[in-house]
């Protein structure tokens, strides 16, 4: 979905990593948990940190900062894990991302929102719906079904289906 295909006003949830802002539309989250412990599991893609049990569904946790390039999130007290579900060829998928904090939920109109910044042709940007204006600053509004690739979802399933075994 593009930018131009924003045309109401939509609730996010923003989060931070490192010291950029990133949004989530609200109708992704199924709850924010605040951090807890995570079993490794291994052989699984850098950027997983392993499963979590939410109330006895296996649940993959995924470092975001990781998955953005970015070092790894040092624990805090406002670590926490929003749990999300993606869809990924027709299938929906749970997973959990470990944020170094979630901030507020607020809603951003179709106005406050340009196109990501096309940045030469080697830059991959379809996972970001736009960028939100808010006071001096941007805030990332991604597209969370396009930040793992199929392949990734599907490694990122084997390893709950082994975790749950």
């Amino acid at each position: 979905m593009s930018v131009t295909a924003i045309t109401e006003t939509t609730q996010y949830l923003t989060f931070k990593l490192e010291e950029e802002i990133f949004a989530l539309d609200i109708s992704k989250v199924r709850e924010v948990l605040d951090f807890t412990t995570v079993a490794k599991v291994p052989r699984t893609p850098d950027f997983m940190l392993g499963v979590i049990n939410l109330r006895g569904s296996v649940v993959p946790v995924v470092d975001m900062r990781l998955k953005f390039g970015m070092s790894r999130t040092q624990r805090t007290v406002n670590t926490c894990i929003i749990i999300v579900e993606i869809e990924i060829d027709g299938e929906n998928t749970i997973l959990g991302a470990l944020t170094d904090a979630v901030q507020e939920v607020m809603d951003l109109d179709p106005d406050q929102i340009e196109p990501a910044p096309r940045i030469g042709t080697r830059l991959d940007i379809k996972f970001i719906k736009g960028m939100g204006k808010r006071d001096n600053g941007f805030i990332i509004i991604l597209d969370i079904d396009k930040v793992f690739s199929a392949d990734e979802v599907a490694a990122i399933g084997e390893t709950c289906e082994q975790a749950a075994a």
